[in-house]
């Protein structure tokens, strides 16, 4: 199976381009779309073939990593996702979508992010159109949501300490 996703890490800005891709491409990252926008960002947009999600997302982490050794994962996706997003991806309006929000307040996943611009795990709205909905959902693009989801709520998690995790963890349950 080919698998769509996209890492974007922090690297040393003392690198060029030049010399990025050279090292990517020589750590088996040739299935990637190179992009440096900022000084000390690379992201790149990978097509991988791999028997599972886990398997596409984690050996392309990896070669990044045999590549650039100091790189640091941002973020992996898909996973984070508006109003706008969701509405995009299952062909609705924006404001249809608000109004099946506001209509599904008890069972619609909890957003991430609550204000002016929520956000949302995507594989936990896929999920929930699945179930809810019944809509036809990708089963490449579910698989590949919940393990970019898993890779960045890994990466949140290590910022605290394990008694803490366990301490909010029983208090916002």
């Amino acid at each position: 199976m080919h698998y769509d996703f996209t890492l974007k890490f922090a690297v040393p800005d003392v690198l060029d381009m030049e010399t990025l891709e050279a090292r990517l491409f020589e750590a088996g990252c040739d299935d990637a779309l190179i992009g440096l926008g900022q000084k000390g960002r690379l992201a790149l947009e990978f097509s991988r073939e791999a028997a599972s999600a886990h398997e596409a997302i984690t050996s392309a982490m990896a070669d990044v990593k045999c590549a650039i050794s100091e790189a640091r994962l941002i973020e992996a996706g898909p996973d984070l996702v508006g109003v706008t997003d969701i509405a995009e991806l299952f062909e609705f309006s924006r404001q249809n979508m608000r109004k099946l929000l506001q209509s599904h307040l008890a069972t619609f996943p909890l957003p991430l992010h609550e204000g002016r611009a929520s956000l949302w795990h995507l594989a936990e709205v896929l999920e929930w159109f699945g179930t809810h909905h019944h809509k036809a959902i990708d089963e490449t693009l579910r698989e590949v949501a919940r393990v970019s989801m898993q890779a960045n709520v890994a990466r949140e998690t290590r910022r605290l300490p394990p008694e803490d995790i366990q301490r909010f963890d029983a208090l916002a349950s």
